[in-house]
């Protein structure tokens, strides 16, 4: 049986294929600030993303992105800021800053489901 952890890596790569093949630049991947992590940093044009992705097996404990509570979203935000002072001259060139999610409903047969949720919310929110 796949652990949560494991479960969460196959969805994160998933959802990295899935964006790269939509045009979506790949800068980080679990980003780590202190006890805070950005699962995807993603740019394509002039936005800049901060995505978390959310995957499940079934909605037993909910739908993935009912996962993404305020304490989650603030704790995005704060590594989002850390990202961004780190990365410094890095960022040149973004216009929109935004906070996506992704959803990846995992299958046992193997087959998957994407959902990405364009500025799923706003900073303070």
């Amino acid at each position: 049986m796949e652990s949560n952890v494991g479960r969460g890596r196959r969805g994160e790569s998933i959802a990295a294929v899935w964006l790269e093949e939509r045009g979506w630049e790949l800068l980080d991947r679990n980003w780590r600030d202190g006890p805070r992590e950005l699962d995807l940093v993603a740019r394509r044009g002039g936005t800049l993303a901060f995505l978390e992705v959310k995957a499940r097996t079934s909605d037993a404990f909910g739908a993935p992105l009912e996962a993404i509570g305020p304490r989650k979203r603030r704790d995005v935000e704060r590594a989002a800021r850390a990202w961004i002072r780190s990365r410094g001259p890095e960022v040149g060139g973004v216009r929109t800053l935004r906070f996506d999610a992704v959803s990846v409903r995992l299958d046992p047969s193997g087959r998957h489901e994407v959902v990405h949720i364009e500025g799923a919310w706003r900073t303070g929110e």
